[in-house]
Parts: C-alpha cells; structure tokens; sequence
C-alpha cells in the first residue's frame, strides 16, 4: 500500500491519481468498491454490440475548451450534440422546451401572441429557468410558465427525487432551464462530444500510469480510520488520503445518513433499426419512469450493430442493502440536508490529510465539466499539501 490514497476510480479520483502520478511522480493507489474503474461514467459493448452507459446516459458538455483539451490526453473525441424529446399529454415535443414547445403546447394561434412577449421579456435568445415564467409580472407569460411547471417539472421532479419542487434547492429545477428560440440541443454549450471509443476506454488510459496501482473489489471504508488528527489506512499512517465516495459513509453515517437518489435501469432489446425519435425521451407524466435512452443513437460510431437497445430509468431512493438503488446518483439538496452535510464537512476538516472531491464527497450536483475543473483545482490544493509535507 503506498502512502498516496485515493478512494474512487471515477472522474474525480481518476484525474487526482494522475496527476499526482505524472506531475509529482508520486506512487498512488486507487481503491474502487466496485468490479470496474470508471465510476458511474462506466459503459461497455452488451452481447448485440451497442455500446451502453450502465449508469445511465452520460454527454460530455463545456463552455471551456480546456476541458476537452484535458481529455483529448487520454481518448480521442468525436462532436456528438445531444438532442431530445419529451412526452407530455401524449405527445412528442421539444426537448429543451422552447419556441417549438410553445407552440406544441398551445397551439399556433395563441403562441402567435405570446411569443412576441417572451422575445421582448427575455432578448438574446438564451436560456430561462421555468422560475422566471411562473414568476413573471405579464399574466400570458406566468400562465404558459404555470402550464409548463405543472405538466412537465413538477411531475418529472416528484418522480426524479421524490419531492415536491418546493422543497428541493432551486438549482436543481434551474438545470433544464426553456430555450428563447427554436434550439433545439439539449444542453446550450459551445462544446459538444462523446469518447471515441467509450468512457471505459478514457479511464484505462488514464489510471495506465507506472506510478498507478488500481484495486478493484475493495470497499475502502473497510480499512479507513482516524486518529491523533489524521486520516489511517488498515490502522497506518498515510501522506494523503482522497475520497471522492459518500461524505457520510466515510464517517460511518454518525450524525445519519444524508439522502442521495439512485436509479433502476432496466435494458430490452428490439430487433429493430430505431424505436424512439432522439437518443432520450423524458416522460414527465409517465407512472414511475422518467425518461428512456436509446443507446445506438448514442454511440459515435453504430455501423454493423443490429437491432437496437432501450433503457429505462426508474428513480429509487438510494439504499446500499437493497437489490435496486445500491448506487449513489445525485445529492437531494435541500435545506435539511445541506445542514446535515455541513456537520460532515466540518469534521473532515479535523483531519488535514484528508481530501474531499466530486459530486457525493463535496455533496454539490456537479455537470461532468464542473466536476473536472473542480478536481483540475482540487489537485492545486493537494499539490501544495504534498510538497510541503516533502519540504
């Protein structure tokens, strides 16, 4: 066992290792509980050769090209823009909602007069969390805003968390904000790609370093304790130790366990060349599920595959007995639960040669992009830790 640690083999923890391994040329170890590296970015080719995302659809985004930069080192990258539909009363519409939706919605007659309004309350074109129509002063704009809330975000995010969206944090509502025009990507980036060749295949590249030992299979929090202000490892002394798992499991859940949604996908193949009209649809209003990936839409490169494959996500609450939701997805960040991690955070402070990384150790609701810059900037902290340890 080296005296570098890192618990966690996704983006966060995979990114540490390696820059601590080239940068450094310090020896690391990476734990990872599971039978795969990865993390949840983890995908692989099922028996019909379409390549799926296990934990659900993953597409990587940025305004900030020296994200992809970074990645390019270990993969090449292929444009991929993600496009989708929702099914709301029965029927396909846009996904994000927009212009297009409006007009889907209401019909063309009475969109001929609020569209007028929305170019005028919202110019530039750009996107609009559903918040901002339900609270606007013009009576026709807070009407559609009302109409598309409750048809679309309510019951999608009572689904999705399993609450009420007056009791989760509002940036979460604010990720799937309305376009103010006929756009029709999913996600308003400038930089839009999917890994040639798969997640799976980025992460080998990047943990194949001299200076990296993986080990898979290991629930690390079999081995982790504290003493004497310091993180210990099988009861030894360690440099540094990174975790980038559940913040509340690494102390054993002792102020209780913070709540984190997980998913139950379930795969059928069809015998056919396409069954859905995008890459996702979202079902708002559907009985248990949310939305369904069709993964050969997905893949870069589908030449040669037969048939096709559908997954559907059913949201759980995560529960690491139970034979679904044994994964942790996504913080539910409320009040309450941003006043129980902020009892973790303070006790992980104790200890300084403990790091905390990624979306279930930093209990924040991350986009892969930020995620990467956030670890990108986590490593500055780490370096200067580790050398002043050296001096």
């Amino acid at each position: 066992m080296g005296r570098i640690v890192v618990v966690g083999s996704g983006f966060s923890g995979g990114i540490l290792a390696r820059k601590i391994a080239e940068e450094l040329d310090r020896p690391v170890t990476v734990i990872e509980k599971r039978r795969h590296i990865g993390g949840n970015m983890y995908d692989e080719y099922d028996e019909h050769g379409i390549l799926i995302h296990r934990y659900g659809p993953h597409f990587l985004n940025t305004d900030d090209w020296s994200v992809m930069e970074f990645l390019q080192q270990f993969t090449a990258l292929v444009p991929r823009c993600a496009k989708f539909y929702s099914v709301i009363d029965g029927k396909y519409v846009r996904l994000p909602y927009n212009f297009e939706t409006v007009q889907q919605l209401i019909g063309p007659e009475k969109a001929a007069g609020l569209l007028p309004k929305l170019r005028k309350s919202f110019p530039g074109g750009g996107r609009v969390p559903v918040s901002a129509l339900v609270e606007h002063p013009d009576e026709d704009i807070r009407n559609y805003g009302v109409l598309l809330f409750e048809k679309a975000y309510r019951t999608y995010t009572s689904k999705m968390w399993g609450l009420q969206p007056e009791q989760i944090d509002r940036s979460v509502l604010d990720r799937v904000p309305m376009a103010m025009n006929y756009d029709e990507r999913y996600l308003n980036k400038d930089f839009q790609f999917l890994p040639e060749k798969g997640y799976t295949e980025l992460f080998k590249n990047m943990l194949a370093h001299p200076n990296i030992t993986v080990r898979l299979g290991d629930d690390a929090l079999r081995h982790i304790g504290f003493s004497g202000g310091e993180a210990v490892y099988d009861g030894e002394p360690v440099e540094c130790l990174i975790y980038t798992g559940p913040i509340d499991e690494l102390f054993g859940c002792r102020y209780g366990r913070l709540p984190y949604r997980s998913l139950d996908i379930r795969y059928e193949y069809f015998d056919r060349e396409s069954m859905q009209p995008s890459m996702m649809v979202s079902y708002p209003q559907a009985a248990g599920y949310t939305r369904t990936t069709e993964y050969r839409k997905v893949m870069p490169d589908d030449s040669g595959v037969s048939g096709t494959v559908i997954a559907t996500e059913y949201p759980v609450a995560y529960d690491p007995e139970s034979g679904t939701g044994m994964q942790p997805y996504y913080p539910v960040i409320t009040e309450d639960s941003g006043r129980l991690y902020k009892k973790y955070e303070d006790l992980a402070k104790r200890y300084e040669n403990l790091f905390l990384c990624g979306r279930l150790a930093d209990y924040k609701y991350y986009n892969m992009d930020a995620c990467i810059l956030h670890t990108l900037e986590r490593f500055g902290v780490v370096k200067a830790y580790l050398e002043g340890k050296k001096r």
